[in-house]
């Protein structure tokens, strides 16, 4: 079999997602994928006609993000028609999930040149033709509700910290982390290899760095923000008076929630998109494409819908098996922050090192695009490992429905 090289990875910056308000919500999605794949085309001198397929993530797949982004994303970038696109949807796992397919196609044979990414625009929601559905993740299926009652995500991570008993404290702290780390990345240019920064259609630069993050936070601060979703876990959701917490209640009858989580130890609601570009070893040889890392395994894991996340921490264990490797080999970690408790338990249920995980900050600072997010990871894990002469990378991230990815790279550079 094959390997997987990954050749580059450039991503956007993270705007505010917000319609009014961020700098990007004017934009198409298409634009924001078109502005990645055009630049890893031009940083790679690539022969798109020669590109097998673009395998793209977006997790809210309609309005302006429905009709196969990744395709459309690439016709807009410029590229050949030969080079064909795909999207696809595993909720937050996405951005993983496509350079995992992209790296097994090439592994397989089947594929010599793949770019795997993902783009969400989160300011989309509540605009026409993006209005929110149903508020259930079941979509209204009454009887997969009966099996698995899946509530709202924030009310899962407070669920979850209170059954692994951590603290408001804890996931505050992890919070500042995250803020502080991002910090310093951003000011010591961490993410600028990386970075593309994205245009106006008339040129002019709309946005060319991170958005999102609040170097100013303080604990203290953290500790004054009310908890977000005591009141959506008691709000009516129909007729029948059924809301999050009793759908909690189910399976944990006797569990009483306390609510820790918040706006400041949550993953920010933003605007990106990323490209990771991948190839077979033959094909980079004759090319002149210097590989920058391998892919060495991947996993995928479903765990509980109702505490919908807890699947990264298995995922992990499974991709170190395939891979044949231990905790204690790999050299840095990315888990990402979709609430401080889905890091912190990571973080003690494999008993790491935390100067080994999220060293760049994660999306309680920079945000999360859901799409995106894991390509954008797996290409911060890349640059981290240059960045510091390590060797091995793994990435995982929780995904609703209760799910998770899972991949190990291995540096080469």
């Amino acid at each position: 079999m094959s390997e997987a090289w990954i050749i580059d990875a450039c991503r956007t910056p993270r705007a505010i997602g917000k319609a009014g308000k961020g700098a990007l919500w004017e934009l198409h999605p298409q634009h924001l994928g078109s502005t990645v794949l055009k630049a890893v085309a031009e940083r790679n001198s690539l022969k798109t006609e020669e590109v097998d397929d673009i395998i793209w993530g977006t997790s809210s797949q309609r309005g302006k993000q429905a009709g196969d982004l990744g395709r459309m994303a690439a016709l807009d970038a410029g590229y050949d028609v030969r080079s064909s696109g795909m999207t696809l949807d595993r909720f937050c796992g996405s951005g993983i999930t496509t350079v995992n397919i992209a790296a097994a196609n090439i592994m397989s044979g089947m594929e010599d040149l793949v770019i795997a990414g993902g783009t969400e625009m989160m300011s989309l929601n509540g605009q026409p033709g993006h209005e929110s559905m149903s508020p259930f993740l079941d979509s209204g299926n009454e009887h997969l509700r009966d099996m698995h009652p899946q509530p709202h995500q924030g009310v899962c991570a407070d669920a979850i910290a209170t059954l692994e008993g951590i603290s408001r404290e804890a996931v505050d702290d992890l919070a500042l982390v995250s803020q502080q780390r991002a910090d310093n990345a951003i000011k010591n240019g961490h993410f600028d290899k990386a970075l593309v920064p994205v245009l106006n259609m008339d040129g002019s630069v709309a946005l060319d760095h991170e958005e999102f993050p609040r170097p100013q936070t303080t604990r203290e601060g953290l500790a004054g923000l009310k908890a977000s979703f005591a009141g959506i876990a008691d709000y009516e959701l129909d007729e029948k008076g059924t809301t999050f917490r009793k759908l909690v209640q189910q399976v944990y009858p006797d569990l009483e929630i306390n609510h820790v989580h918040h706006a400041g130890n949550s993953s920010g609601v933003v605007d990106g998109a990323a490209a990771v570009l991948l190839a077979s070893p033959d094909y980079a040889k004759k090319n002149g494409l210097k590989p920058r890392a391998r892919v060495v395994a991947m996993a995928n894991m479903g765990d509980s819908p109702t505490l919908m996340l807890n699947a990264p921490v298995p995922a992990a264990k499974k991709v170190l098996d395939k891979a044949g490797l231990k905790v204690e080999d790999i050299d840095l970690f990315e888990i990402n922050e979709a609430f401080s408790v889905v890091a912190e338990k990571f973080i003690r249920d494999l008993n790491l090192d935390r100067d080994k995980v999220n060293v760049n900050g994660g999306a309680m600072a920079l945000g999360h695009p859901i799409g995106a997010t894991g390509s954008i990871l797996i290409g911060t894990m890349v640059d981290e490992l240059e960045r510091q002469d390590k060797k091995y990378g793994l990435v995982t991230m929780c995904a609703a429905g209760g799910m998770a990815p899972a991949i190990i790279v291995e540096r080469m550079n």
